[in-house]
C-alpha cells in the first residue's frame, strides 16, 4: 500500500475496516483519474527494427548496421532512417526511448510481459494472467459517461480477438476488454458495427429496455454469481452506444477534411491514426491502433514481405520490406503527432508508439519460405528496443537511453515497460499502488514496479 492510501485508511479507523472494505476504498480511490487526459496507444506486433529505425548503428560492422544509413534531423543527436524524411523534420515534438528492456523473446510471452507490466506465468501464448493496461485504465474510469466507449482498439479484420495480441483483461473481467473496431478505414464501405440502430428498430429500444429492466428485478433475485451483473453492465453499454449521437460522429471519417486525410494517408493505418485523433477527442481515455500489415489498401503485396513486424529472414527480406512499410509509417505516426500539436492536444493526450520487442542487432541469413532464395532478416531480441512517445505535457525532442555500439543492450539508462507504464499512469491521475483482486481474491496492485520517466515528466 502506498503512504497516501496507508493514510487515507488510517483516517477512518484502521481496525474497524474488513478486506471488503479496504479494497471497495481502493478501488474508488483508483476512479480518481483525471477524465481531462488520454492515451493513443500505436501497438506494432511482431517487433520493429530498432537498428532500422530509430537506433541505426553506421559505425558497426556491416552484418550488424544493415542497408540504410542513418539521417539527421532538427534535434541535434537525434538521427532516423532515411526511409523515415517526415520524422526527420518534426523530431523537435517527441522522444526516442532506446533502453527500455525486457526478458521474454517469444512474441506471445513477449506481448504479455509488456502490455500487463508483469512477468506472464508462461513465456508463450498470448492469454493473459493479468489484464493489460488499457484493461486497467477502463476500471479505473468506468465512471467515465463521455458517450464513446473509454477502451477502443482498431485492427485488421480476423484480428478482432483480445488474444490476438494480449489485450485481455484478465481478472478484471470481460467487461473491461477493448471494444473492437475492425477493418480497413480508408475503404469507402468501412462501417463500425453497434454504434448505430437500424430505423425499423430504433421505435422499439424504449420498450425493449424497459422489458430488460422489469426482468432484471427477477433475475437478480435468483443469480448470486455475479454473471447477471456483468450483462447488466454490457446492456447498459450496448445501449449507450446504440442512442449516442456522440460515437456515431466520433467514428465518422468523412466529417474530416480531404486535405487532412490525404495527410495522414489514405491507406489503414494512416486513417486509424486520425480515427485515433478523433476518438480521444471525444472522451475516449484508451485508444490502442494495431499498426501491422502495410500490404493493404491498394498497396500491392510483396513476395519479399510480410504480414506483420516479424522480420525474420525465412518470413521477408528485412530491407525490401522495410522499403515499403517504413515511408507508409512515416505518414501516418508524423501526421499523428503535428494534428494532435496543431489541435491543442498536445498536453492532456500521451501517444506511445512501440512493439513487444527489438531485433537481433547481427543479421541473418536464410532461404525465404515465399521466395525459395536467400535474404537477411533479424531475429527476437528483448534485450534492447526503441520506442517513441510524445504529449501529456512533456518535454520533447529527446533522446533518452543508449545501447551499445552494436545496439545489444543498453549502455546507459536502463528501463524496463513498467517505468513507461508508470509514466502513463501518472499522466492518468491513476495511483498504480492501488489493487484489484484476482480470481483467488487477492490484492493485486495496478502495477507492481516501475518509477515515471523523470524526463518525461
Amino acid at each position: 500500500m502506498s503512504r497516501r492510501g496507508f493514510l487515507q485508511l488510517g483516517t477512518l479507523g484502521l481496525g474497524g475496516l474488513g478486506l471488503a472494505d479496504v479494497m471497495r476504498l481502493r478501488a474508488g480511490a483508483a476512479q480518481a483519474a483525471d477524465p481531462e487526459t488520454s492515451v493513443i496507444f500505436v501497438w506494432l506486433p511482431g517487433g520493429p527494427p530498432h537498428m532500422e529505425m530509430y537506433d541505426m548503428k553506421p559505425d558497426a560492422p556491416a552484418d550488424y548496421r544493415g542497408a540504410f544509413h542513418p539521417i539527421r534531423t532538427n534535434v541535434d543527436g537525434l538521427d532516423v532512417c532515411e526511409l523515415m524524411p517526415r520524422h526527420a523534420r518534426i523530431a523537435d515534438r517527441y522522444n526516442i526511448v532506446r533502453s527500455i528492456a525486457h526478458n521474454f523473446a517469444d512474441h506471445g510471452g513477449g506481448h504479455k510481459r509488456f502490455l500487463t507490466g508483469r512477468d506472464p506465468k508462461t513465456p508463450t501464448g498470448f492469454v493473459n494472467d493479468a489484464p493489460a493496461v488499457g484493461s486497467i485504465v477502463a476500471r479505473c474510469r468506468e465512471h467515465v459517461h463521455a458517450g464513446v466507449p473509454n477502451y477502443i482498439s482498431g485492427t485488421d479484420a480476423g484480428r478482432a480477438g483480445v488474444d490476438v495480441y494480449s489485450f485481455g483483461a484478465a481478472y478484471l473481467g470481460p467487461a473491461y476488454v477493448p471494444f473492437n473496431i475492425p477493418g480497413d478505414p480508408s475503404k469507402p464501405d468501412f462501417t463500425v458495427r453497434n454504434v448505430s440502430l437500424h430505423e425499423s428498430v430504433a421505435d422499439r429500444l424504449d420498450d425493449r429496455m424497459t422489458l430488460l429492466r422489469d426482468f432484471d428485478r427477477l433475475r437478480r433475485d435468483v443469480d448470486r454469481s455475479g454473471l447477471m451483473e456483468a450483462m447488466d453492465d454490457f446492456d447498459q453499454r450496448a445501449a449507450s452506444l446504440l442512442t449516442s449521437s456522440r460515437a456515431q460522429s466520433a467514428f465518422d471519417l468523412s466529417q474530416e477534411p480531404d486535405a487532412l486525410r490525404d495527410r495522414y494517408g489514405r491507406h489503414a493505418w494512416g486513417q486509424r491514426a486520425l480515427l485515433a485523433r478523433r476518438l480521444v477527442e471525444a472522451g475516449c481515455s484508451f485508444v490502442t491502433m494495431v499498426m501491422e500489415k502495410p500490404y493493404q489498401s491498394g498497396v500491392p503485396w510483396l513476395k519479399q514481405g510480410t504480414y506483420n513486424w516479424d522480420s525474420h529472414a525465412v518470413n521477408c527480406h528485412l530491407f525490401d520490406d522495410a522499403r515499403v512499410r517504413l515511408p507508409i509509417y512515416d505518414q501516418a505516426v508524423t501526421a499523428l503527432i503535428e494534428d494532435l500539436f496543431d489541435r491543442g492536444l498536445d498536453r492532456r493526450v500521451m501517444l506511445i508508439v512501440t512493439g513487444e520487442f527489438g531485433r537481433t542487432p547481427k543479421i541473418t541469413t536464410r532461404t525465404g519460405t515465399q521466395t525459395g532464395v536467400m535474404q537477411p532478416g533479424r531475429d527476437h531480441w528483448p534485450g534492447a528496443m526503441s520506442l517513441l512517445i510524445t504529449g501529456g505535457g512533456m518535454r520533447t525532442g529527446q533522446v533518452i537511453g543508449e545501447t551499445n555500439s552494436r545496439g545489444e543492450e543498453p549502455k546507459e539508462r536502463p528501463l524496463t515497460p513498467n517505468d513507461l507504464w508508470a509514466t502513463v499512469y501518472r499522466h492518468l491521475g491513476i495511483d498504480p499502488d492501488w489493487t484489484f483482486p484476482d480470481h483467488s481474491g487477492r490484492p493485486m496492485p495496478i502495477l507492481p514496479y516501475g518509477e515515471p520517466i523523470a524526463e518525461l515528466c
